[in-house]
């Protein structure tokens, strides 16, 4: 059966630094990401949509407003939990839009979070 795609992007701008990190981004510095935010099913609505865009991007905004112009981290869980990295910070993404999105036809599987125009993060669910 074909399974049918969506992905929306959206951006932002935060500060961070890598703690246990060697080198100059254990320095608090900045980046203008980008967030990637796929979602797959085999089924569309009775409308012939997957998800509605508006919908997604309010689950991304979501997150991205509780991001955007601060220091991540000073916002839990990257205060103590998890080092504000490009990584963890997809994982991040992937578990709190998943909350809102996902159902039985919908379901997130893929985040990319990039920090510059040439340096990406991923996390999938397969």
């Amino acid at each position: 059966m074909p399974t049918h795609e969506v992905m929306i992007e959206m951006g932002f701008s935060s500060a961070h630094a890598l703690r246990g990190y060697q080198g100059k981004c254990e320095n608090t510095h900045g980046h203008n990401y980008r967030v990637e935010i796929y979602v797959r099913g085999k089924q569309l609505n009775n409308i012939g949509l997957l998800i509605d865009f508006k919908d997604l991007k309010a689950a991304t905004k979501r997150v991205v407003d509780y991001l955007d112009h601060k220091n991540i981290n000073e916002l839990p869980p990257f205060d103590t939990e998890l080092n504000p990295s490009a990584e963890e910070m997809a994982g991040y993404f992937y578990r709190e839009v998943s909350r809102d999105v996902d159902n039985e036809r919908v379901k997130v599987y893929k985040v990319r979070v990039w920090e510059t125009d040439t340096c990406v993060a991923s996390y999938t669910i397969d």
